[in-house]
């Protein structure tokens, strides 16, 4: 999605500009992004999609944040299936982070969880925000289900 100083004209598919943009998604898709962007003298580029995630929710859990584990206090009914961290991430319900980043359970402080343990969720309906790069990251449910641990 270019954006120049230059009058719209069409472009050939030979346009170095064109060359650019398809550079840009090779490297998100690679990397694992959601989002790239380039500013040169002329024109500005960004290039991004939607994240979506493969697994099945019962058990969303995240990469590891700097965050105290005290989010995952609430499952007192279920303290000795937290025990074993690793082991959550083998379910086949589980539903794991695309990407590396400080996870938040509301929308803002003082809001309500987005999803509690026992919580029955909805396919699309958001799971926790991932902010990776200043940029906040929905994760969605992919598919409907009842949440049993939350590994953050």
């Amino acid at each position: 999605m270019p954006q120049t100083k230059k009058p719209n004209t069409a472009k050939s598919s030979s346009d170095p500009d064109i060359a650019l943009i398809a550079s840009l998604a090779e490297i998100l898709n690679s990397a694992g992004l959601t989002e790239i962007e380039i500013e040169r003298k002329d024109a500005k580029f960004r290039v991004s999609k939607s994240v979506t995630t493969v697994a099945a929710v019962a058990a969303p859990a995240v990469a590891p944040a700097p965050q105290p584990a005290a989010h995952a206090a609430p499952a007192a009914d279920h303290g000795a299936a937290h025990k074993p961290a690793a082991a959550g991430g083998d379910h086949p319900g589980t539903v794991k982070s695309p990407m590396v980043g400080t996870v938040y359970r509301a929308s803002s402080p003082g809001a309500a969880a987005f999803i509690e343990i026992g919580s029955t969720v909805k396919e699309g309906q958001t799971l926790l925000i991932i902010e990776a790069m200043k940029t906040m990251n929905q994760i969605h449910a992919p598919r409907g289900g009842k949440v049993t641990h939350i590994f953050v």
